[in-house]
């Protein structure tokens, strides 16, 4: 049902409810008629109160809320509690009565301080409330937006090795969306790719993908959000930027980097084996030719510049790791073309 709706039947509703009581606790005579009419303004003024109230506490997050509930509920506690050792102090009955009242005020008030500034930490809230099995531990991966950008996060998706829950923050699409609305001509192709993805992520049925809302205003940078939003959801990232993956390791974030994945993947070679190669072009130092596997591995041959262009036989020399990805060193020797 419309919210329209819904308000202006409550308005009705307030209203009968004033006209009704106005004629229950008015006096009888000629003036009854009169405070019907004022039980039915008081009923309608009211109502409208509640209704403006209800729309200015909009931007109140049910996370917000249920922190400042649990902060008030405990602030009263703790004032309960030290109001018992004045129960056997020889003070004045009305002294106690005041300084009940302001214990309850004090820790009412740093009760619900204290649990909204940590409320990102505030675990026993009801978007985090869930009744699963407890054999049963459900996965939650966020998507960042290089790796959105990306796009083989679709494909390794459709291929059931990665399982879960994808979680995109609403902070993400936002910057996913200026990327797309970029004049530079390459960012906006990188952001509407990006935008493809996802939509290509969201209408696969084999995958569940969720959308979330809340935002960390306290911090600008996205990756410091990303790092915050996973250790408040106890979820995994997944990402292929270098930095992100350093600094969510220092704060102990699970990271799933897809570049790593893919160096993982990559054909083994060791020293002494002979690969077929096409040269492409010159390499760096004097004589070098340079040649790229079908996975885009680089292989630089020692001796090569003169076959570039040519498809040749070379032997791997050594093999070198790199964050970058992985090199191949390889030597082509006279014998090798015989």
């Amino acid at each position: 049902m419309n919210l329209l709706y819904i308000r202006i039947l409550f308005i009705l509703l307030c209203t009968g409810v004033g006209y009704q009581l106005g004629f229950i606790f008015g006096p009888e005579g000629i003036g009854r008629g009169i405070w019907n009419l004022m039980g039915a303004v008081i009923g309608l003024v009211s109502a409208i109160t509640i209704i403006v109230l209800e729309i200015c506490s909009r931007r109140v997050s049910i996370r917000g809320l249920s922190a400042a509930v649990f902060g008030l509920l405990f602030g009263v506690m703790m004032a309960y509690l030290i109001k018992l050792t004045f129960l056997w102090a020889p003070l004045d009955e009305a002294v106690k009565n005041a300084l009940t009242a302001v214990l309850a005020l004090v820790f009412c008030y740093l009760g619900m301080v204290i649990a909204l500034r940590g409320r990102d930490e505030f675990s026993l809230v009801i978007p985090y409330v869930k009744f699963t099995r407890q054999d049963v531990k459900e996965e939650l991966i966020i998507l960042d937006t290089s790796v959105i950008i990306d796009g083989r996060i679709a494909d390794i998706a459709m291929t059931k090795f990665v399982e879960g829950k994808f979680i995109i923050p609403r902070f993400v699409l936002k910057e996913l969306q200026q990327i797309a609305d970029s004049i530079d001509t390459l960012k906006r192709n990188r952001g509407r790719r990006g935008l493809d993805i996802l939509n290509k992520i969201r209408k696969s049925t084999d995958i569940d993908v969720r959308i979330h809302e809340d935002d960390f205003p306290d911090i600008e940078d996205v990756d410091a959000k990303l790092v915050k939003l996973a250790k408040v959801l106890n979820a995994k990232v997944l990402t292929n930027d270098y930095n992100l993956n350093k600094v969510a390791e220092l704060q102990d974030v699970t990271i799933l980097n897809i570049n790593e994945l893919a160096n993982a993947l990559k054909p083994v070679v060791l020293p002494g084996e002979m690969m077929e190669v096409r040269l492409v072009k010159e390499g760096k130092e004097y004589n070098q030719g340079v040649a790229y596997l079908d996975d885009g591995t680089m292989v630089v041959v020692e001796g090569g510049k003169p076959m570039i262009g040519q498809n040749i036989n070379v032997a791997v020399s050594s093999v070198l790791q790199t964050a970058a990805g992985r090199m191949i060193f390889a030597k082509f020797e006279t014998e090798s073309r015989r």
